[in-house]
């Protein structure tokens, strides 16, 4: 399924772009209601721009269609992400741990101007193979990604306002 999603940040798209680029953005992230806090697995500087990986745990209640396709315990993945500094734009992909065979998902940000602020525009294919279920499975992570996203507005301007 296409996912596009936009976001609103009070701070300069300079700043915000940086902000995703630091390792110390995700040490002070914390867990959300759904995500264990992130894991750094790896900041390097790459032609000008940052590659980062970036585990992430669910830690939240799924559904029991969700549940009949994916044990909860096992839905770990890591987000391989290459940030673009200059253009303000990162190329995404969650590789899972688990369930590579049914689960895929990239996509990119935009750290656009707007007045004052940002607006992060997120475009992604999430996809999630599984017999009957799979659109229903694919409409929950989008739902649980988006308010993923929403909640790492407040984070980043808090780790900004420092």
């Amino acid at each position: 399924m296409q996912f596009r999603r936009e976001h609103r940040y009070r701070a300069e798209p300079e700043a915000v772009a940086r902000a995703y680029a630091s390792e110390a953005l995700y040490a002070g992230l914390g867990a959300g209601s759904k995500l264990a806090p992130p894991e750094v697995l790896d900041r390097r500087d790459e032609g000008g721009g940052v590659v980062l990986r970036i585990r992430y745990r669910f830690i939240g209640e799924l559904s029991s269609a969700v549940r009949a396709v994916l044990d909860p315990a096992r839905l770990t993945w890591v987000d391989e992400s290459t940030h673009d500094l200059a253009a303000r734009t990162v190329a995404f992909r969650l590789v899972a741990d688990h369930y590579a065979d049914r689960f895929s998902c990239a996509g990119t940000y935009r750290f656009v101007a707007d007045g004052t602020g940002t607006v992060r525009h997120t475009e992604a294919e999430l996809k999630v193979r599984a017999p009957l279920v799979g659109g229903k499975v694919e409409r929950v992570l989008a739902d649980d990604l988006s308010s993923h996203l929403a909640a790492e507005v407040h984070g980043v301007e808090a780790f900004l306002a420092r």
